[in-house]
């Protein structure tokens, strides 16, 4: 089969074209880089050609409201260019819980995204993860000052993003689901613990604080973006931590 991996040079795109070639499939991995503009749609209808199965892994450069324009648009142009395409197969990959924390402008950008996959013209799958490991350093930073770095005690279910890239490619090289595949990390924390366990892993002395109020996660109420149903991935944060 081949595949177009619309965002396929960054931290998921890059191992899904790799898995994907691995297994005997073409994929192709397009971004800004090799002329592909998902915004205004240049590159985008050679990009679908001879493709079947569209794999978008493009995000917007901001988490605020402008983030829905881009999801919007992106959407529409890649759907128009797989339509014209033939392309039989169209998967996203999104994130747990992401309908159920509208005050976050994001979480609605990404959940529109969905809805415009769901309400097209091309089969599709929505692959929903939870937090990747490898952002958990950015997230830290968002509430560090000095000495301290707040945290609420939002629950997390990390996962990593090779185990994310892996049902990815998984889910894409199988037939459109029509639907919702949640996958997760093996272990829950809640964000404030999990600092610690980073921070302490590290030997960084600072210390972290319980802050309800803390950081972009303080919007979530109660465990929506944990998943014990879903299909739990094989890598722990301990271990990836070593």
């Amino acid at each position: 089969m081949k595949f177009a991996v619309i965002g396929g040079t960054g931290l998921i795109g890059s191992q899904v074209v790799k898995n994907l070639n691995a297994a005997g499939h073409e994929a192709v991995p397009h971004s800004q880089a090799s002329g592909t503009d998902v915004i205004s749609g240049r590159g985008l209808d050679q990009a679908a050609a001879g493709a079947d199965v569209i794999i978008n892994l493009t995000n917007s450069p901001t988490f605020d409201e402008a983030s829905l324009a881009f999801f919007r648009t992106s959407m529409d142009n890649l759907l128009a260019a797989g339509r014209q395409a033939g392309v039989g197969h169209f998967v996203v990959l999104s994130i747990v819980g992401v309908d159920q924390v509208p005050e976050l402008d994001y979480y609605r950008a990404k959940k529109l995204q969905e809805d415009v996959l769901a309400a097209g013209p091309i089969p599709y799958s929505i692959v929903r993860a939870t937090q990747f490991m490898e952002f958990i350093d950015a997230v830290l930073s968002w509430t560090a000052d000095g000495d301290t770095v707040r945290l609420p005690a939002t629950p997390i279910q990390p996962i990593a993003a090779k185990d994310v890239a892996d049902a990815v490619a998984e889910v894409a090289a199988g037939a459109p689901l029509g639907g919702i595949h949640n996958i997760a990390g093996p272990e829950i924390f809640p964000l404030d613990e999990l600092g610690r366990v980073t921070l302490a892993h590290k030997s960084d002395g600072r210390t972290v604080v319980t802050d309800p109020t803390a950081g972009m996660f303080a919007a979530v109420q109660g465990d929506v973006l944990t998943d014990k149903d879903a299909h739990l991935a094989p890598t722990r944060y301990a271990d990836w931590l070593s």
